[in-house]
């Protein structure tokens, strides 16, 4: 189904393409690697052997990794169609 000027299918070729960026985004994000830390490398308290063992490598308390999840902010989306407002200015 072709909508305006766009050729059959180009709507789907730009959501693989979105998914494709978001997944390789994703992927290249860095997983906690090595031997866990016993002791949180922020506060100093010591990281719990289930911890530890759930997540290999890891280096934060859950209280501290909570904090950097919570400051973290998403980027956002990538709109490959453009709004109409836009367009219309």
């Amino acid at each position: 189904m072709a909508g305006g000027w766009s050729r059959d299918g180009a709507v789907n070729e730009q959501i693989e393409a979105s998914i494709s960026d978001e997944l390789a985004r994703m992927r290249a994000t860095r997983r906690p690697e090595g031997e866990s830390a016993t002791e949180c490398a922020e506060c100093g308290e010591d990281i719990p052997e289930a911890r530890r063992q759930a997540i290999p490598g890891v280096k934060l308390c859950v209280d501290c990794q909570s904090g950097r999840d919570r400051a973290f902010k998403s980027r956002p989306g990538f709109n490959r169609r453009g709004s109409k407002d836009s367009q219309l200015k």
